[in-house]
């Protein structure tokens, strides 16, 4: 798991600290925070899903409404996927976890879910 953190930190902060910042702290009202994210410590697999398929939609992370789009990041590979998910299970305060690149193959081919409908 130590390799993966690593890996992903690397690869968080060329794809996804321009919009969630370098500390995961987002930007209030218009990019949801992921550090301490009450949103991931729900359901820690909305991390890859996001990452995978992009979110449309209104969220409530942290007591703060969020409506942005979030593109899918599908150029990134199953690995990049779950190293980037697994780093930010284990950063800034969130549950921990990992999540593997089997895990995030099986979610590429998912059907995507919008946060319209419940998740």
């Amino acid at each position: 798991v130590a390799e993966q953190i690593a890996a992903g930190k690397a690869l968080f902060a060329g794809t996804c600290s321009t919009c969630h910042q370098p500390e995961g702290q987002g930007i209030p009202g218009v990019f949801p925070p992921l550090a301490k994210s009450d949103y991931i410590a729900a359901d820690p697999e909305r991390i890859p899903n996001i990452v995978l398929h992009g979110l449309v939609g209104a969220v409530k992370v942290n007591g703060m409404d969020y409506n942005s789009n979030m593109p899918p990041m599908s150029q990134l590979t199953d690995d990049e996927v779950a190293n980037i998910s697994t780093y930010v299970l284990n950063s800034w305060g969130n549950p921990g976890g990992r999540v593997t690149k089997a895990e995030a193959a099986k979610i590429r081919q998912a059907k995507p879910v919008n946060a319209s409908e419940g998740h």
